[in-house]
């Protein structure tokens, strides 16, 4: 049951945390979740809320990340500098950490909005999300092998 919450949890954050994608033509990423589990317009405008309270932050530090990751591969070379190296990964963990951090707390505001009901419903729908994968997945590996 556990392993459910956290693979639906995680599947809500990450949908959640991408609005940029659902700008660039994506769909909306909460009226998906509204459709699926029956959010009403009250915990739809809750949730974008959130959304948008917590993305301004987690895009900046995204492109910390992104540079950071630059500088660290920058090192990479024959003439290295030890110190340097683990000074950018020590400043990419740091903000990698913040990341993971700040995605965890918008999961935990959204998943409050829910009800116990449709906490339950986006569990079920996510494992039916997960069976679904796994024969497919049995499907190509048994395509494959003949």
């Amino acid at each position: 049951m556990k392993l459910k919450k956290i693979i639906g949890s995680a599947l809500v954050a990450i949908s959640l945390s991408m609005p940029a994608f659902a700008q660039q033509g994506q769909p909306d990423q909460v009226a998906q979740l509204a459709q699926m589990v029956g959010l009403s317009d009250d915990q739809q405008t809750e949730i974008r809320g959130i959304i948008s309270e917590m993305e301004g932050e987690l895009s900046e530090l995204r492109q910390d990340a992104q540079g950071l990751q630059r500088e660290l591969q920058g090192e990479i070379k024959a003439d290295y500098d030890e110190d340097n190296i683990r000074s950018h990964a020590e400043k990419l963990g740091d903000v990698t950490g913040k990341i993971a951090a700040l995605s965890a707390l918008m999961q935990a505001k959204v998943d409050a909005v829910f009800t116990k009901e449709q906490r339950e419903e986006l569990d079920q729908k996510m494992q039916q999300m997960q069976q679904q994968m796994q024969r497919q997945m049995q499907q190509r590996q048994m395509q494959q092998s003949q």
